[in-house]
Parts: C-alpha cells; structure tokens; sequence
C-alpha cells in the first residue's frame, strides 16, 4: 500500500463538474493499493498518518497531527502510484491492485482511518475520473510505502 500525504489548507474532489468532497485545513492522501495488501498494511498506514506530526506547532515547529490540530482528511484512490516505469515509456500497471481486490481494501482503509482521527473522512469515488484541487500547506508531501518502512 502506497500513500502520497499532503498537508493542504483546501482540497476538493469533483466529477463531472460535481464536487464530490470538499475539505479545509487537513489532508490530501492519494492511496494506490497492491495485490498483496493486508489488514496489517491498512493498520499500519492509518496509524502512521493520523499520527503523523507534520503541522506547525505555536512556535511554527512541524510537531503536530491531524488528529492534534482537529483536521479533515480527503482519501482518494490511485493506482497509478503502483507504475513501473523500469521499461519503456507507457507505465506498467501490473503491481496494482485490480477492483475486487482494492475496492473492499480501500474501503476498509477508508474506515479505520475514520476511528484512527475520531472523524468522517470525504473520499473521491473510486474509479471515476476525478479532478483533484489542492492548495498544498508548506508545500508538505510525504510518500509512505507499507513495503518499504523507511
């Protein structure tokens, strides 16, 4: 499981010209899920970013969590952070999970994450073609990869 974090002071999420999710100050967590994803990895990767202290503190120290700052969250799917662009040119997304399995996986990620901060979380809909809007704070981006713990 693959997450890109970003500290934003706004993001939305629209279909179709229809906003779908609309946030303020929080974050933007873009979540690309492989095939051999667990529950152990959905546990993981929730608790790592709920918990995750990357904004300022009163002395402007990066030193707090979304859960100390009482943030709120937009998770949206994306399987192209699992391309392979080893080969060639065109992306391969053979890593990437396929819909029956990411679908309840990404749900299920959706939902511990909503016990992890004590909060509803708004999500894109998976599979659609969405536009993504975000004012990044900082700009403030991490990549966490349950794979690779570094």
């Amino acid at each position: 499981m693959r997450a890109v974090i970003q500290r934003v002071t706004e993001a939305s999420v629209a279909v179709d010209g229809k906003k779908v999710a609309n946030i303020g100050h929080g974050l933007l967590i873009l979540l690309g899920i492989e095939h051999e994803d667990t529950q152990e990895d959905i546990a993981w990767l929730s608790a790592k970013i709920a918990k995750l202290r990357i904004f300022n503190d009163e002395n402007g120290v990066m030193n707090t969590s979304l859960i100390d700052v009482d943030g709120e969250a937009i998770v949206v799917s994306q399987f192209t952070l699992h391309a392979s662009t080893k080969k060639g040119n065109r992306p391969s997304y053979i890593k990437a999970a396929k819909p029956d399995v990411s679908i309840p996986l990404y749900e299920a990620f959706v939902k511990q994450f909503e016990t992890d901060i004590q909060k509803k979380v708004q999500t894109g809909i998976f599979g659609a073609d969405m536009k993504v809007g975000l004012l990044n704070d900082g700009p403030v981006t991490i990549i966490i990869d349950t794979k690779n713990k570094e």
